[in-house]
Formats: C-alpha cells, structure tokens, sequence
C-alpha cells in the first residue's frame, strides 16, 4: 500500500515502531520522506537515527534524554540537523507521553538551545484514548505554541502544529493543524495484537 501512495505521488510516510520503520525504509524509495510518530525511546534513537537515512522528522520529543540522545546520534552521523516536534500531552491521560503543557517551553528551549544536531520544527499532540479529541486539547497545543513562540522568540507559523488524527483530523485542522496523522484512514486500522 505504501507502494501505490508513493507511484501516486505521496512522499511523506510516518511510522510509530521503530522496528517497523527499520524494515520498511530500505525496502522502499529513498526520497520518502519518514516522520516517526510517537514515543521514541532513547536507547532507540541511534538506530532509529542510523537505520533510516531519510529520516525526515521526529514527532514526538517528550523529554530532555530522548532530545540528547538523538542529538548525539545525528552527531555521529554526520546528518543535517534533524527536524523535531516536541509532544505534549494535552489530554492530561497519564497513558499518554508528552511533557505537561506548563513544560513544553522549557523541553523546546533545551532542543532549541542545547541541541545543535537538532531543529526544533513545532510541537504534537496525540488526542484522546478513543482517538478523538476535544477541541480543549488541541486549544491547549495551540497555547503552548504561543508560549513557545514568545519564550524563544520564534514566528508562530515557523512552529507546526501536528495534531489530528484519523478520528478528528478535520476538527484539528479547522483548528490550525499543519500535519495530520491519517494512517488508519488510508491504510486502515492497525492490528496491535501482534505488537510487543
């Protein structure tokens, strides 16, 4: 299916298993362009950073080891900075990642600032446990994207806003959503049954 999106004319492909995203990207055209999605584990950012050359962007940067860990292993490679998003967990559920709203500019000032492998290109979200959020969680990114832009002295429109996903991505979007997150739209949904 990634195949056929990609003969249509589609580039931007994103993953949220690192294991996945190390089988699929050498299979596939190098000029994709890879988001992972998600929660990274810092012990996995060199593989991650390693195994996918055209790793576009990070979504989802949740806290300050997974931040240096990246920026060290595209050190190492020798990689254009990378881009990144800072998660944020809008929804206040403890089984989500992402730092609290009232951190974010203090984790987007460390990647900023202390990261030079690094581009701090916005921040995520990721919405409620059925998939759906309310319009308070996507307000709440939106404040922290002004927060953010003030504090570090950045355009609002320099910093994306990923939120939405299959379940409400039009809402996100009215909302002022830059990137949308529709993998189960297109590819349907997942089976994570057979996830460790």
């Amino acid at each position: 299916m990634i195949r056929e999106l990609y003969d249509a004319g589609h580039r931007h492909f994103g993953e949220n298993y690192v294991q996945e995203i190390l089988e699929k990207a050498p299979e596939l055209p190098d000029d994709i362009q890879w988001h992972f999605i998600g929660h990274l584990q810092s012990n996995k950012a060199k593989s991650l950073v390693g195994g996918v050359p055209n790793l576009f962007m990070v979504e989802g940067v949740d806290n300050v080891k997974v931040a240096n860990n990246l920026d060290k292993a595209v050190a190492s490679l020798g990689r254009v900075p990378l881009k990144v998003l800072v998660q944020v967990n809008t929804s206040g559920e403890e089984s989500k990642y992402g730092v609290e709203p009232s951190e974010c500019v203090d984790l987007a000032k460390h990647v900023k600032f202390q990261c030079p492998n690094l581009k701090l290109s916005g921040l995520m979200t990721i919405g409620m446990l059925d998939y759906s959020s309310r319009p308070e969680n996507f307000q709440s990114l939106i404040d922290c994207r002004k927060h953010v832009s003030k504090e570090l002295e950045v355009p609002e429109d320099e910093l994306e806003l990923s939120m939405g996903m299959s379940a409400d991505f039009e809402q996100a979007i009215e909302m002022g959503s830059t990137n949308v997150r529709v993998g189960s739209t297109i590819f349907g949904p997942r089976d994570y049954s057979t996830k460790k």
